[in-house]
């Protein structure tokens, strides 16, 4: 078997906000044809016009090729050894950033592709299942234009996911610091408000994560509001200071007992490793597309598994990225959740349109996959109403000098 072509779909939502906090607006999905007809696909969280010139762009040396021009040809069973190909041929490109994340995209289709050719969902390829079903908790993000409407809708939208069967919900605190949707601004203060209104309202025993969406400036910043949320019994908080403050994040990991979650925007195992060791989190959140593809986030889980780190899962995508993480998280078993962005509680039409067969929740829980690879599909229609969406977006924006 050989891949003879790689498709890279630029999708955009038709209704999408540029003052939105949300990159489930857009999306980057790969399409890898073989010869026999077997066509896998993957998807990464990143801006998907950079993703698709990181993949098609040809080389012009041996330290810079191009990520397609790489694997035509090759056998796309080999999945980590066509990995580890892509990593040492790009080099130059791009170590870390937008092309390990368009290498994530192209990883994930690999092992679909893997799963489909020998019969088995994706997991059995990665240790096997370490566990009964996957935990998913819903990531709650009201796009709203004042604080007391966005309070409500946090409110609100807790409780209906509750009501749907979920047991846990992660509250994306948009509000405050550098990513406020639409300049809403509000204080630590208002911030202890509405969590601690969340957890009155759902109850104590359901379970609360908190995402600060990098909001302080530094950890003396953040220690002097967050020691207000001990009683608020919360999983963990999620990237409160700036990414590359590796000593404040632990500052915060020591100096106070709410854990701490971070990793959304990280490529490789390297820079989890810096994370983890000199960061001393205790969530590590690798996001599939982002940080490599199933390869590279099932090496971040063997690392984490080690150090006694947590495997939380993030994305903020489509069914293809909820497929993938739940596949990570049936074979590691200190992965404590995935997160989940419920298509009835997000504005998306991306979200809510593209996957068929989108692995479902049960009970609070998902059942493990069973349908061999990821085991979803693309809906045909939706994803070329999204992509002329795109084309039209691109079109509106150039202009003739």
């Amino acid at each position: 078997m050989k891949i003879t072509k790689i498709d890279c779909h630029v999708l955009l939502d038709p209704a999408y906000d540029i003052g939105s906090t949300s990159s489930a607006q857009d999306d980057l999905v790969v399409e890898v044809h073989t010869d026999e007809g077997i066509t896998g696909i993957g998807e990464t969280d990143v801006n998907p016009w950079i993703a698709r010139a990181c993949i098609e762009a040809p080389g012009t040396h041996t330290m810079g090729l191009g990520l397609t021009e790489m694997l035509i040809g090759q056998d796309p069973l080999q999945v980590e050894a066509l990995w580890e190909r892509m990593y040492t041929g790009s080099a130059m490109n791009g170590r870390r950033g937008a092309v390990i994340h368009a290498m994530g995209a192209i990883d994930i289709a690999l092992h679909d592709i893997r799963g489909k050719v020998l019969g088995k969902p994706c997991y059995e390829f990665l240790g096997g299942a370490a566990r009964a079903y996957i935990t998913p908790y819903a990531s709650l993000q009201p796009e709203v234009s004042s604080f007391e409407a966005y309070r409500e809708s946090l409110l609100d939208w807790a409780l209906r996911a509750k009501e749907l069967g979920f047991r846990a919900a992660k509250l994306e605190i948009t509000p405050f610091g550098p990513y406020a949707h639409k300049g809403l601004k509000a204080s630590g203060a208002d911030m202890t408000r509405v969590i601690g209104d969340v957890r009155r309202a759902v109850g104590p025993d359901f379970t609360l994560m908190v995402d600060l969406q990098y909001a302080f400036p530094d950890a003396d910043a953040c220690l002097r509001t967050i020691r207000d949320w001990v009683e608020f019994s919360l999983f963990f908080i999620e990237t409160p200071l700036p990414s590359d403050d590796l000593d404040g994040y632990a500052r915060l990991a020591t100096e106070q007992p709410i854990p701490v979650a971070a990793g959304e925007w990280l490529a490789t195992r390297f820079e989890f490793l810096d994370l983890m060791d000199r960061g001393k989190v205790q969530v590590a959140q690798p996001d599939v597309g982002r940080v490599g593809g199933l390869t590279e986030a099932k090496r971040v889980c063997d690392l984490a598994k080690v150090r006694g780190v947590t495997i939380v899962p993030h994305l903020w995508k489509t069914g293809i990225s909820i497929a993938a993480a739940a596949h990570l998280a049936a074979s590691a078993p200190h992965c404590a959740f995935i997160e989940f962005l419920p298509a009835r509680l997000c504005e998306s039409a991306l979200r809510q349109e593209l996957v068929s067969d989108e692995l479902k929740m049960v009970d609070g829980v998902i059942p493990l996959p069973v349908r061999p690879g990821l085991g979803v599909e693309l809906n045909r229609t939706a994803l070329h109403r999204f992509k002329e969406a795109a084309d039209r977006s691109i079109s509106s924006t150039v202009t003739v000098g």
